[in-house]
């Protein structure tokens, strides 16, 4: 089981980072975990076709985790030979979102069909919105999902992926909560999205301070990562991306709370199990 950070950035455009994005790959398959801002771009760069994915998993309907929805869809489409449904998961409320995604695809939709002979239907999306427990069996492949705490963003989700003994936590923007717990409990890895409380609080603006009460802190992915007794940490999706040359900074928060390893994500970063 491979995990690849396609995208490590965050809501702020960052030349070096894309929108956040994991890809679990196990039991031959392609899991695609959030879709951020140049997600099939960076699956490009590891052969991540929109076409062969087993599925899209969505912890949130935050804009920085959907910005691609629309390009998946479309890509995957116009790149499949025959009908090839769109499977994903997604919190409550998500069919709606899937359904205004489509209606503001509709120009283009009508625009393809209208040119390409083979291209008679509109693109097919199948949208599961979960909560809790097991939700896709299939290929020696388990994915759960527990619901996590972004308030006032609800509902979220976060999911574990297992195979072959391995387990994978995909926990998206959250403070701790059962639900995480639930989640990370034993995992090999723990993908966290992070903040620097201590960056965050001097802040020039509101705006930028009110990140801090519904993500976690470097510090807080530590302690939950001990809690759950998960071998491996990536902090993720850092407010503020940290320059090149200070990601120890970063480490050494957490490594107050967690001995285990801790990893720091850049694009394409790859850990496998």
């Amino acid at each position: 089981m491979d995990l690849i950070i396609l995208g490590s950035g965050s809501p702020l455009p960052d030349a070096n980072r894309a929108g956040p994005s994991s890809l679990v790959r196990a039991g031959g398959k392609d899991y695609l975990f959030d879709c951020g801002r140049g997600v099939l771009m960076r699956g490009a760069a590891v052969g991540m076709p929109a076409q062969g994915l087993a599925a899209l998993l969505v912890t949130h309907m935050h804009s920085d985790h959907t910005t691609d929805y629309n390009d998946v869809i479309t890509t995957r489409w116009i790149s499949s030979l025959q009908e090839n449904p769109l499977t994903v998961y997604g919190p409550k409320g998500f069919r709606d979102f899937t359904d205004a995604t489509l209606a503001m695809l509709k120009n283009d939709i009508s625009y393809r069909i209208a040119h390409h002979a083979d291209l008679n239907a509109p693109p097919k999306v199948i949208v599961r919105e979960v909560e809790r427990g097991v939700i896709l069996e299939a290929d020696g492949v388990r994915i759960l999902a527990a619901p996590t705490d972004h308030s006032p963003v609800h509902p979220t989700i976060g999911y574990r992926i297992e195979h072959d003994g391995k387990a994978i936590a995909i926990a998206g923007d959250t403070i701790p909560c059962p639900g995480l717990d639930e989640i990370c409990a034993g995992a090999d890895i723990y993908v966290q999205t992070v903040i620097r409380g201590d960056f965050i609080a001097r802040a020039p603006i509101q705006r930028l301070r009110d990140v801090h009460d519904y993500h976690s802190t470097v510090e807080q992915a530590g302690q939950t990562a001990a809690k759950a007794g998960v071998k491996g940490l990536v902090l993720n999706h850092m407010v503020p991306a940290p320059p090149p040359g200070t990601e120890g900074q970063w480490i050494e928060q957490a490594r107050a709370h967690f001995k285990g390893e801790i990893h720091v994500a850049q694009d394409l970063f790859k850990l496998s199990l």
